[in-house]
């Protein structure tokens, strides 16, 4: 908003107030205020500001009405009536000048900011706000958290930032309130990593705040329904490995270990999934969950969802999520492609296993695949190998097939031998040219070469 015109004499005000009302005001402000026509605010603000709106002035109540706003700005505009919105604090910090500059034009505008509630909350503490993380929860009440819950919910932002930021400033709502907020740190077992303050009706007579506060400390108290939170890292924020974790980084079947797909295996189906830091990825046939995990990690902004049909790998693959510390993941009990229907459309998807549906998956999964997006399958036996590329065939998709075999190394007396391990076909498929696949015969590759 650089180098605003000034040739538009009847711009709408945007003013933010604090729950001090007259007296959080500039001179500018307040005199804006008290010579408005019609003033447009919230049920409390316009009740703390009404002495001070002139005779016949016109009152809009934005509650539940957001939508209508901008059409109540242009009316007045167009009847040369000088209008204010009334916004808590900062109209800027996920206030309402946003909405209003999408929806008018940014010349009709001129937003005289106050302080933010979240600055104030800072100030009673003494905790500096420069580098911190503002995350607004004032959602719809989507219910407690539950770990493993998909981006739909209404915390789901708030339980990303937790891991990677040392400082959060959040805005709540009467349904997110402190409480769940400190409950949804205990699920997602941080409850010792942050430590939390509160602040409640801010420059009210009734100001309280609650500064020394641990998470489970305020999971069973109850708080003012006006009211800010803090949180800062008690202790050093975790830097895991991303990508190519060993084997025994997850738990596995006992007493036969090996439903997991293997390091080498792991890392090159996870390349070729072409992941991206938003990448929506779905893992089907999860087993111990080591692929989408390691997905999870590789896409902070995205998320992965996962089905595994087996009841006890299904209760390995939770406990690895578990101990994981990632919360961008979805497991689910279940036999693909059942289930899949609910699932948004994926940029990745690798199946591990297939429940003896994988003709039909492969169909339903390239018809869901974005532009762009990669599916890859591991296989160790010829059949499946020969069904998914029949089926890939059939659907005249773009493919191509790679074997690995790796050797570990093995101790033998005082020396070593190398041990293979069993063959792994990956069959990848994409939307879009995959770019792998041979297009010459290869007898003219021979013949150009001699």
């Amino acid at each position: 908003m650089n180098d605003l015109p000034s040739h538009d004499p009847n711009r709408c005000r945007v003013i933010g107030v604090l729950d001090d009302g007259v007296a959080s005001l500039g001179a500018t402000a307040l005199a804006h205020l008290r010579t408005a026509d019609v003033v447009i605010g919230g049920a409390r603000t316009l009740a703390l500001l009404r002495h001070t709106l002139k005779p016949g002035a016109f009152t809009h109540d934005l509650t539940g009405q957001l939508k209508a706003v901008p059409g109540w700005v242009r009316a007045a505009r167009e009847a040369h009536q000088a209008c204010v919105v009334l916004a808590t604090g900062d109209p800027l910090c996920h206030g309402i000048a946003p909405y209003l500059a999408q929806h008018l034009c940014l010349d009709a505008l001129e937003i005289l900011p106050n302080l933010s509630t979240l600055q104030l909350a800072c100030a009673r503490v003494g905790l500096a706000w420069q580098d911190a993380r503002i995350v607004s929860v004032h959602a719809a009440d989507a219910g407690e958290w539950l770990r493993g819950a998909p981006p739909s919910h209404g915390l789901y932002a708030l339980a990303q930032a937790l891991r990677a930021e040392q400082r959060l400033l959040l805005l709540t709502s009467p349904a997110n309130s402190p409480d769940r907020i400190a409950r949804l740190l205990l699920a997602e077992g941080l409850g010792s990593d942050f430590h939390m303050a509160v602040a409640e009706n801010l420059l009210q007579a009734d100001e309280q705040v609650h500064a020394q506060l641990s998470p489970t400390e305020a999971a069973s108290m109850r708080f003012a329904e006006l009211n800010v939170v803090l949180l800062w890292r008690t202790r050093p924020r975790p830097h895991p490995v991303r990508f190519g974790l060993a084997d025994s980084a997850f738990e596995q079947r006992q007493p036969e270990k090996g439903l997991i797909t293997k390091q080498e295996v792991r890392a090159v189906s996870l390349a070729r999934l072409q992941l991206r830091a938003d990448s929506v990825v779905w893992d089907i046939g999860a087993g111990s969950g080591s692929v989408g995990l390691e997905a999870a990690r590789l896409c902070p902004q995205g998320h992965v969802f996962a089905i595994e049909k087996n009841e006890a790998d299904h209760a390995i693959a939770r406990r690895n999520h578990a101990a994981f510390g990632v919360s961008n993941y979805t497991l689910q009990h279940g036999k693909a492609p059942e289930g899949l229907e609910d699932w948004p459309e994926p940029d990745a998807v690798f199946i591990g296993g297939s429940g003896g549906e994988l003709a039909r998956l492969i169909e339903q999964v390239l018809e869901r695949l974005r532009p762009g997006g990669r599916l890859v399958m591991n296989f160790v036996t010829l059949e499946n190998l020969a069904t998914a590329t029949q089926a890939l065939q059939s659907l005249n998709a773009d493919w191509d097939v790679l074997q690995l075999q790796a050797a570990r190394s093995r101790p033998i007396l005082h020396m070593h031998r190398m041990a293979a391990e069993n063959p792994v076909w990956l069959v990848c498929a994409g939307v879009g040219p995959m770019g792998h696949r041979q297009t010459e015969p290869l007898v003219a590759e021979e013949t150009a070469h001699g």
